[in-house]
């Protein structure tokens, strides 16, 4: 199995766990990896900068189907192949959180809405993500080049 380093958000510690693993409790928020070749897409978001489509889960809403509207809503997408492949867990000292992280491929883009929570989307290699993602680290890398894997894509 893939082992995959400790990272860090602030006070916050994050573990991934690829899939089969699901969190034991509900997850609050998703993630979406969207490829295009060898190209992901990214979304400039306000106070955040440079990140995969993801938002919060709705309630009444399964992680799967946040994913897919996240997608639609920050970065225009229609995703195929959006599959399950992993879940983060959040920590700080008061609690613990979870994220399920889903990577797809792109089958359409459409412009995004004015007014929305992105200011841009572009499709960015591995190497220029590096230089532009909010929050690059060794675990971000090794989840973006497992999302890659999950869908049987070569790894650069």
């Amino acid at each position: 199995m893939k082992r995959f380093p400790v990272g860090k958000y602030g006070r916050q510690q994050l573990s991934f766990f690829p899939a089969p693993y699901r969190a034991p409790l509900r997850s609050f928020a998703v993630l979406v990896f969207a490829w295009k070749d060898d190209k992901v897409v990214v979304c400039d978001i306000s106070r955040r900068g440079w990140s995969v489509p993801s938002g919060r889960v709705e309630l009444g809403e399964t992680s799967l189907e946040a994913a897919r509207r996240e997608a639609f809503e920050e970065a225009g997408l229609q995703v195929s192949e959006l599959n399950y492949m992993g879940c983060y867990q959040v920590r700080d000292r008061k609690e613990t959180r979870w994220v399920d992280a889903f990577s797809g491929l792109v089958e359409s883009m459409t412009p995004i809405q004015p007014g929305g929570e992105s200011r841009a989307v572009r499709l960015v290699t591995m190497t220029e993500l590096a230089e532009i993602y909010h929050l690059w680290n060794d675990l971000t890398k090794i989840v973006f080049e497992y999302s890659r894997e999950s869908l049987n894509l070569p790894v650069e």
